[in-house]
């Protein structure tokens, strides 16, 4: 597999089959994932890995707390802008609807729908879940280089033939998180990442994603 299939064949996969993941594909493709580029090569990722029973725990762990609704969410950051708008809300609106759309739940079927966002809370099936944290004094451009390691992790699980979903969902759980698997009280949590093999039946890992076409995010001049 070459680069541009890598990033061709890559989606956020949310139906995975309980398929194994051998422990020393991951560390290959973790070390690998270490020539990713940072400023001034700080390197500034961190990250757990959970299968088996401690990934359950957590799981579990938070399953207690999903009742409790909005209430219990406590994110350590912004996990989008709060004056979000335009084209940029557009996009994250409409792949909600496209997404619930090929599972055939209604937009007025809150229940269904909740019930659906509960399988972030499971990792949507993977056998394994990445947790990805960093120190605090950490800025934007230490964040934007974990991004770089994130997406180039993500194309060398596709390279090896394994899926991933990267969930900034979990970072709404933190303190569950916390409580259950050890990070640094001066670090930040992150976000999760579901790794696994996907379901290539599943409806929810079929459905077109749309892309905002380049006219509208890129200017050229000089050319």
């Amino acid at each position: 597999m070459n680069v541009t299939q890598a990033v061709q064949t890559r989606r956020s996969v949310r139906a995975f089959t309980d398929q194994p993941v051998d422990r020393a594909t991951l560390t290959r493709v973790l070390e690998q994932a270490q020539r990713s580029p940072s400023g001034g090569n700080v390197q500034p990722w961190n990250a757990v890995l959970l299968t088996g029973a401690p990934m359950q725990a957590l799981f579990d762990r938070v399953a207690l707390e999903f009742p409790k609704g909005r209430a219990a969410l406590r994110p350590e950051y912004d996990i989008y802008p709060t004056d979000l708008d335009g084209a940029y809300e557009q996009r994250r609106f409409g792949v909600g609807e496209d997404m619930y759309a090929a599972l055939g739940i209604a937009r007025e079927d809150k229940a269904k729908r909740l019930m659906w966002f509960a399988q972030n809370f499971r990792a949507f099936g993977a056998p394994v879940l990445m947790l990805v944290h960093t120190p605090k004094y950490m800025g934007p451009p230490q964040w934007s280089d974990i991004g770089m390691w994130l997406q180039t992790l993500m194309l060398l699980l596709r390279e090896a033939g394994l899926d991933s979903c990267a969930q900034e969902a979990w970072a709404a759980y933190s303190p569950q998180v916390r409580e259950m698997v050890e990070i640094p009280a001066d670090h930040t949590f992150f976000c999760g990442m579901a790794i696994g093999y996907r379901d290539p039946e599943a409806p929810v890992n079929r459905f077109d994603v749309q892309r905002a076409p380049l006219e509208e995010t890129t200017r050229w001049e000089g050319w």
